[in-house]
């Protein structure tokens, strides 16, 4: 046998223990994640489906109407915890994101993207209004490295609560945001033909405001998490309506001296595209005092 054939054999053979290995490895943690999700089933008396991939699910609730295709937009919760209940993040019903059902195993966090499948193949077998819950094996989830920074330990099964929300229009969801939002908070507001909601806080006596007028305005405008994403600080600026956002026009209803607070729905502000810090489809909450008005 010659030199030449001596290395290639050598290096098959090392690639095959070298393989061998990792398959086990893998082939481990699989058995181990396995027996983990068992136990806890047992423990909590929970009968769950397991699918041929690995992961276990459990429809809660079918919903109702069509199927929905991978291409038809939807609106969505999930909430991601740990087998011993440790909330990792869910998310919030004053901001609900929503994207083609197709889409909805893509997740971006602390900048790094993740694809669970699992996600996106339980919620295709929902309708509109149906829930679920998922449990994620490690290997199809964080994996051995997991995430420090929200507490994500190595190897660690992951339960996940998932939920297609009816409504399947944005303005539909930007009503059920503000809604919840005016809920939550015990905030009773005022709703205008144009879907808009104010609260007058202080009604004022002076000029007219017009649809060519231009305003001397202080404001504050947060998104419904509470984020802000512009303000005056106290420093009145000088704004012509005719060039504000759509939601802004609603002033026409009021004179100088007035303060009042606007829920705006997201076709009347920034839109699909969003602005800067402003996301897609976001419903703006906006503080505003008309200092003066120049018509």
């Amino acid at each position: 046998m010659n030199k030449f054939t001596q290395l290639s054999l050598f290096t098959l053979l090392l690639a095959t223990v070298i393989f061998s290995s990792c398959k086990k490895e893998y082939e481990s943690i699989q058995s181990i994640d396995d027996a983990a999700i068992q136990a806890y089933l047992k423990k909590n008396n929970l009968s769950f489906e397991k699918d041929t991939s690995g992961y276990y699910y459990k429809v809660t609730t079918d919903g109702t109407g069509d199927v929905i295709k991978n291409s038809d937009s939807v609106y969505y919760s999930y909430t991601f915890k740990t087998l011993s209940g440790q909330l990792l993040n869910q998310t919030s019903n004053v901001m609900i994101p929503g994207t083609f059902l197709g889409y909805t195993d893509r997740f971006t966090i602390n900048n790094v993207s993740y694809v669970f499948k699992p996600i996106r193949e339980v919620l295709t077998k929902l309708k509109r209004g149906g829930k679920a819950t998922l449990i994620m094996p490690s290997s199809m989830a964080f994996g051995k490295n997991g995430i420090s920074f929200l507490n994500i330990g190595s190897n660690e099964n992951i339960l996940v609560d998932l939920g297609i929300y009816t409504e399947s229009k944005v303005h539909q969801i930007d009503e059920l945001e503000i809604n919840n939002f005016l809920s939550a908070n015990s905030l009773t507001a005022i709703k205008d033909p144009s879907r808009i909601r104010y609260i007058i806080t202080q009604q004022g006596t002076g000029d007219q405001v017009l649809a060519s007028s231009t305003l001397s305005v202080n404001y504050t405008g947060r998104l419904l998490s509470g984020t802000i994403f512009d303000q005056t600080n106290g420093t009145a600026v000088s704004i012509e309506l005719a060039n504000a956002i759509k939601g802004w026009g609603i002033l026409t209803n009021f004179k100088a001296g007035t303060k009042i607070r606007l829920f705006i729905p997201s076709d009347l502000g920034y839109g699909q595209l969003g602005n800067g810090t402003i996301p897609g489809n976001a419903v703006l909450d906006f503080d505003i005092e008309i200092v003066s008005v120049t018509n």
